[in-house]
């Protein structure tokens, strides 16, 4: 769970150089939404309540800082209206996006952005950390351990966001799922276990931490998970990683884990000692068709 960190966080730009080359050609169909949907909301109109004023950046994503649980704000982005290259009167998956234990930072920032870039989703980053984040591996621990001494608060804040996405007149509520790395995929997997009022279309953890692996807990997920790890992670050792797939299989929840050889925990995280590129490439291209199967269609 320690995971250690560079003085400056990295950038994601490698990774994207790799993706771009082997990204399927169907990510950008849901860049080419009803943009009437998107221009009528916008940051300053109904359902959306922002901390500071919204922007459009270079790439054409709208990016707002906004308050979609009591004091908690998050960072939302989606491909802004004038970014519209057609209309298909389709409304817009979103997609749940949950923090390491760094608490949102550039990186997390930056995954948001490229996540609704390439599939043209919304993507709301959540805050469990209360305004919080850090580059101290102690003080990154005080704040999980604050939030797993109160889990019905963290999950509260959750189901917030997700009736947040589902409120927005330009999201498709049926097509909402979750992704978290490391204590945010242990999050994800949280979320997916409360979701009976505001169900989900899908679950993605990376390495997530800690793994549920009861299956009268598990059974309560109703959509398809997705769980990538590192076959040398000391968080999820491999037969827990076996455990908690063999417990989905036994349910009945359609499921795909993916587990790296050779890797060890927060293999995905460009700042990290652990970090592997060309097998953080390889996961992202297969989170996208993953989410791509249960999202876009």
């Amino acid at each position: 769970m320690k995971q250690r960190t560079n003085p400056v966080f990295g950038s994601l730009f490698f990774i994207m150089a790799l993706i771009a080359s082997t990204t399927p050609a169907f990510y950008p169909a849901y860049a080419q939404t009803n943009a009437a949907l998107l221009s009528n909301t916008t940051a300053s109109g109904p359902n959306i309540i922002t901390d500071t004023t919204p922007i459009i950046n270079k790439e054409g994503l709208q990016i707002n800082k906004v308050k979609y649980f009591d004091n908690a704000s998050g960072y939302l982005t989606y491909p802004s209206a004038t970014n519209i290259s057609a209309l298909t009167g389709k409304k817009l998956p979103a997609v749940i996006m949950i923090h390491e234990f760094w608490g949102i930072n550039d990186n997390i920032r930056s995954m948001a952005r490229t996540l609704a870039k390439q599939a043209g989703y919304v993507v709301l980053a959540v805050d469990l950390f209360k305004g919080q984040s850090t580059k101290d591996p102690n003080k990154a621990m005080e704040l999980v351990k604050s939030v797993r001494d109160n889990p019905h608060e963290a999950i509260s804040n959750l189901q917030g966001a997700v009736r947040y996405v589902s409120s927005l007149p330009f999201v498709n509520r049926s097509k909402i799922a979750s992704i978290g790395w490391c204590f945010g995929g242990g999050q994800s997997l949280q979320l997916a276990l409360h979701s009976a009022q505001h169900p989900l279309a899908a679950t993605i953890l990376y390495y997530g931490t800690p793994l549920v692996t009861d299956k009268q807990e598990l059974s309560k997920i109703k959509w398809p998970v997705l769980g990538i790890f590192g076959d040398h992670d000391h968080a999820n050792p491999l037969p827990l990683v076996n455990t908690f797939k063999a417990a989905l299989d036994n349910v009945g929840i359609t499921n795909e884990i993916l587990v790296y050889k050779g890797l060890g925990h927060a293999f995905a995280n460009p700042t990290g000692t652990n970090y592997a590129p060309r097998q953080t490439a390889d996961a992202w291209q297969k989170t996208l068709i993953f989410l791509n199967k249960y999202l876009s269609h």
